[in-house]
């Protein structure tokens, strides 16, 4: 049996009639997906139908050490949006051209959609889900949403990988080392000017804190 790729894009939230058996010329038992999304339950149910090989692969995610069973052709990204359920890493072109996979991996901006995720054990993973949350957001997740830097948000979780991996090392940024540092990463909707911005301004506040730690006696 063999799948179409717009499966693993369509989503997690729909019933079972989202999925269609169609007759191809090169698979007797292609499945077609309809535009509703498909349910995370069945997405299990059917990946254990496409592949009976699985594997354990331990992960240090976000902190945590997590483990999953997943086939061995599976990418960094896809398991983590489908073996561990972080699904802020966005599958978008699925060979390494938009930037939306983007985690960081050892610190540095990784795309996950091209990484075997079998080369990334011991090393230490950073999604978007691990930069900051709701109770306590990082500062570029702040500027983001006081900027409007984000529209559909696609890209968003991909772009915030990038830049925070650039103001770790420079938040002292010129602009043009921020466009340098994002100019993997794809965005239809914003036109960038207001992702910039966000991102100086974050940078700003993390400079501001780093002085006022260098003040205290």
């Amino acid at each position: 049996m063999c799948i179409d790729v717009e499966w693993l894009v369509s989503g997690l939230l729909a019933n079972h009639r989202a999925v269609t058996f169609t007759f191809g010329l090169h698979c007797p038992h292609r499945i077609r997906v309809k535009s509703t999304p498909i349910r995370r339950s069945f997405i299990g149910e059917l990946g254990s139908t496409v592949s009976t090989s699985r594997e354990i692969v331990r992960l240090r995610v976000n902190g945590d050490l997590r483990e999953t069973g997943v086939p061995s052709h599976f990418t960094l990204l896809e398991t983590l949006r489908y073996g561990l359920g972080l699904t802020g890493s966005k599958q978008g072109c699925d060979k390494g051209d938009c930037g939306a996979c983007t985690v960081l991996l050892d610190g540095s901006p990784t795309l996950a959609c091209i990484t075997p995720v079998w080369e990334v054990e011991g090393k230490d993973i950073v999604t978007v889900e691990g930069l900051g949350s709701a109770q306590g957001p990082h500062p570029l997740q702040d500027e983001f949403d006081l900027n409007g830097a984000a529209q559909c948000g696609f890209c968003t979780p991909g772009i915030l990988c990038s830049a925070a991996a650039l103001l770790e090392r420079r938040p002292d940024a010129s602009r043009a080392e921020i466009q340098e540092a994002l100019s993997g990463n794809l965005c239809r909707c914003t036109g960038y000017t207001k992702i910039l911005d966000a991102v100086e301004a974050a940078g700003a506040r993390l400079c501001a804190l780093d002085s006022s730690r260098e003040e205290i006696p």
